[in-house]
This record gives C-alpha cells, structure tokens and sequence, in this order.
C-alpha cells in the first residue's frame, strides 16, 4: 500500500484511551513497548507524555502508517515488524532495554476489518486470507478447504464458541467437495444457508473468528507473549492487555492471577507453599470496562477489557 493510499485518523480507534493512560504511567525518562501498535493511537499517548516507544506490529500496512503519523517524535519512536510473541528471541532486538510498561491491544483493527480485501469480513466480498501479517504459515483459504473435518470441528468449538459448529462444518464441506471456497461472501453465504439468519448476529460471526485465530495464532502467540513479558519489563514495569472476547480474557485473567500469589495451597499440603512463579502484583483485581462516554463515540469498546499487572522488584534476572 502507497503511503497516499493510507487512511486517515480514523485507522483505528484506541480503546480505553483514559485507562491506558491512567494506568501505563507514561513520562519522560520510561521506555514502553507497544506490542499492537495498529494505527498509533496508544503509542502517541505515550509518547506525547515524554516516554520513548517501540510500536511493534505484524501488519506493514499498520506500521507504515504509525510510522509517518509518529514521525514528529523523532528517534523517540522506533518499530519492530513481527508477532509480538516473538520479541524476546528475535535477534535484532535482543539489545533493547527491559522496558517500562508494556501494552497488548488485541484483535483485528477496524482498518483490517474495513479493508475487504484482508479477508476478515464478511461485510464486503474479498479473498479468505485474514493473515495479520505476511509471517503467517497459513491463510484462510487453506483452513477453510484443506483441513479436516475433525480440525475445523476443533477451531469451531474452541475458539469460535460455535454452538452450530457440527452443521456448519458439514455445511463446508459439502459445498467445497464441488470446487474451493475461495470469497468471505461464499464462505459466509454457505454458513448463512445452512443456519439461517436469526437477529442482528450474521450466523458466520463465530466460525470467522474461529479461522481468524487458527491463522494467526492468536492464543498461542498470547500465551508465549505473557509468558516472555516477565523477561521483557524492568522491576515495576507494568503490563497492560486489553482483550474483546471471553477466550482471551481467561487466559490473561488466569496469568496474571496465578502469578500474583506469593503463595499457593492444596488440601493434601500440611500448610501452603510459596508460588515459585510469583512475579506480578495486581494493582487493580478486576477488569476494566469502557464507561458510557466512551461507549457513546465507539462501540466497539463495548466488548474491552482491561488487565493491568506489575512485575515485582524482587523479581530474580535468572527467571
């Protein structure tokens, strides 16, 4: 894409600015890492606060854009292409100090989602790719007609939550034994007619998540990403996640919480143990919702949920 070609302020709205703001602590002097840098939205908040930013992105469209919305900051700002599951092994950024804070804003991006040609929605026709990034091993295209029964029937249930997943996925491949499904629209066409249409919520919705996630990993780099945030944030460094479904969130929610007890116990234990995985402190226990301002000018807020964790100072640089 031809940066005359790039959208404008409205590539994608940050969610739970106020929040993220509150709560990242942004200022001169901190370093933080932005590990879904999308449109720059957050990255910019941060940076107008005094702090220095690495915008990580798969997306080269998303970092393109970022990349001359920020470029006023100067070297304050720097970017990184690739899955930010990967930042603690890649070699080109082994060197990059721990960092302050670190922010994860996960799912697609409204640009993504409005670029038909991306293959995430349905809402217009265009090719079953839905890869975030040209990194992915896979597209939708080849999950869609060359998975098994057995795997489609796994992503459907498990990531997509899919009540229907067993008629939907006789559905696919009936309609792919007479020739490939290659549109969003004849993947979504297929589903619509084998379930009907019942509300506001297209029939498709779940089973495009469930291929959108399978693509991209999305859990899978989730957990490798929480995972290597411990080795990734300087003591007091604090780790915000914003996630939109249910899935997501219990998986951040189980981390953060597991890793914030100095303590565990058992029934069969004569007393409890300390937590050998004790590295965070929760300053706020529950999850941050968007209030009704926010709501107001972004819907989409309406499913957000925000996580927020702090690694300990007593926290061991051999972890």
């Amino acid at each position: 894409m031809a940066m005359s070609d790039l959208p404008g302020a409205d590539y994608h709205l940050s969610v739970l600015p106020a929040e993220v703001t509150e709560w990242m602590q942004a200022c001169e002097g901190k370093f933080i890492i932005d590990g879904t840098l999308g449109g720059g939205g957050h990255s910019e908040t941060f940076l107008k606060a005094g702090a220095s930013v690495l915008g990580v992105d798969r997306d080269p469209d998303a970092l393109a854009y970022a990349t001359k919305r920020l470029a006023p900051y100067g070297d304050r700002f720097q970017t990184w292409q690739g899955n930010f599951a990967d930042l603690r092994e890649n070699l080109e950024i082994r060197g990059v100090e721990r960092a302050n804070g670190m922010l994860l804003d996960l799912g697609v991006s409204s640009f993504q989602l409005d670029s038909f040609g991306r293959g995430f929605s349905f809402r217009g026709e265009g090719p079953l790719d839905m890869r975030m990034g040209p990194s992915c091993a896979f597209d939708a295209e080849h999950v869609v007609n060359d998975w098994s029964e057995a795997d489609l029937l796994k992503i459907l249930r498990e990531f997509g939550e899919e009540p229907q997943a067993r008629r939907i996925v006789a559905a696919i491949l009936k309609r792919r034994a007479a020739g490939r499904i290659k549109t969003t629209t004849e993947l979504a066409g297929c589903i619509e007619k084998e379930i009907g249409r019942h509300g506001k919520t297209h029939p498709a919705t779940r089973t495009f998540q469930a291929i959108r996630m399978a693509v991209n990993d999305e859990l899978g780099s989730l957990e490798r990403m929480l995972d290597a945030s411990i080795h990734l944030l300087k003591p007091g460094g604090r780790l915000l996640v914003i996630t939109f479904h249910s899935l997501e969130d219990r998986l951040v929610k189980r981390f953060m919480q597991d890793r914030a007890k100095p303590f565990l116990d058992h029934p069969a234990w004569p007393e409890p143990r300390p937590n050998p995985e004790w590295y965070f402190r929760l300053p706020v226990r529950k999850a941050i919702a968007a209030g009704d301002q926010e709501l107001r000018v972004n819907p989409r807020a309406r499913s957000a949920k925000l996580r927020v964790a702090e690694l300990l100072d007593t926290t061991k640089e051999s972890v």
